[in-house]
């Protein structure tokens, strides 16, 4: 525990260093803000919690071509209102935008489409856009009942 005499006299020490300096406006916010993010990271929470969540995707999707993965990601981090309203348990955010789009149909056909885009321009192919109600062409990969399937099983990885 440190004594008055010892504050006081660190205190003086600090002036003394002080006295043959000029004064500069840069210089006096740099020691103030030096105390505003103690005990916090410069990263902010959005961030942090958008990253979690896709972290937590590229390591529990089973996507081996990755055209669902960056799409999703995408999604994640497009979505600030969601990943906003969990900053604390940001799975929670994934769980409800993973929800949302199961649930959904028009949502799913979108991610779908989007997901077939993207993996045509991966592997510089003309991708296969199924359309709703129609059965998927043999040689697309990703269907909307494959994808309705991967996220599912996304989805119990949770464990929430």
């Amino acid at each position: 525990m440190t004594s008055e005499a010892d504050k006081q006299r660190d205190r003086q020490i600090y002036q003394e260093i002080l006295a043959g300096r000029k004064f500069s406006l840069a210089e006096a916010i740099g020691q103030e803000a030096g105390d505003f993010l103690k005990g916090e990271s410069p990263v902010p929470k959005l961030l942090q919690a958008i990253t979690e969540i896709n972290n937590f995707i590229a390591n529990n999707l089973e996507d081996s071509l990755g055209a669902l993965q960056g799409v999703l990601q995408t999604w994640v981090t497009t979505d600030e209102a969601a990943v906003s309203s969990h900053l604390d348990k940001p799975l929670l955010a994934l769980q409800d935008i993973l929800e949302s789009v199961i649930n959904n149909d028009q949502l799913l056909y979108e991610l779908v489409r989007q997901v077939d885009f993207k993996w045509g321009q991966i592997y510089d192919e003309k991708p296969y856009f199924q359309q709703p109600g129609s059965q998927p062409h043999v040689d697309d990969e990703y269907t909307h009942e494959s994808v309705r399937s991967q996220l599912m099983a996304l989805l119990n990885k949770l464990n929430l």
